[in-house]
């Protein structure tokens, strides 16, 4: 009984080891145009946090300053960098030369067979 469960259990879990295809280069492309606008929307989210920190030190120091009490010594930290709007990378485009889709054929030297036998060609003596 037991032996029939852990051999039920093999073949059902047997498609979860199996290797997957490639990805094409479209799905590739897509892969990296969707990585190019996480980074890009990480950018953007850092930027509206450095907003919101320059926004809450302002206050801090407004506040401070109209309680009268001493302005603590604090690091300059660099300004805010506004990423710009997104862009997507266009895709370079292979020449027809890279591709030789257009080339022709070359033209045969000689014709694909010859005389010789499989032994004359492997340098081996005849039986």
């Amino acid at each position: 009984m037991r032996l029939a469960i852990v051999c039920t259990l093999a073949v059902l879990a047997a498609p979860a080891f199996a290797a997957l295809p490639a990805p094409s280069d479209a799905a590739k492309a897509q892969a990296a145009e969707k990585a190019a606008k996480t980074a890009w929307s990480n950018k953007v989210a850092a930027y509206k946090l450095c907003q919101a920190q320059d926004a809450a030190v302002a206050n801090y120091h407004a506040n401070t300053k109209q309680q009268g009490k001493p302005m603590p010594q604090g690091t300059h930290m660099p300004d805010c960098v506004d990423p710009g709007p997104f862009s997507a990378a266009a895709a370079p485009q292979r020449p027809l030369e890279v591709s030789g889709a257009h080339s022709p054929a070359e033209t045969a030297a000689k014709p694909p067979s010859t005389p010789a036998t499989h032994s004359e060609i492997d340098g081996k003596a005849k039986p």
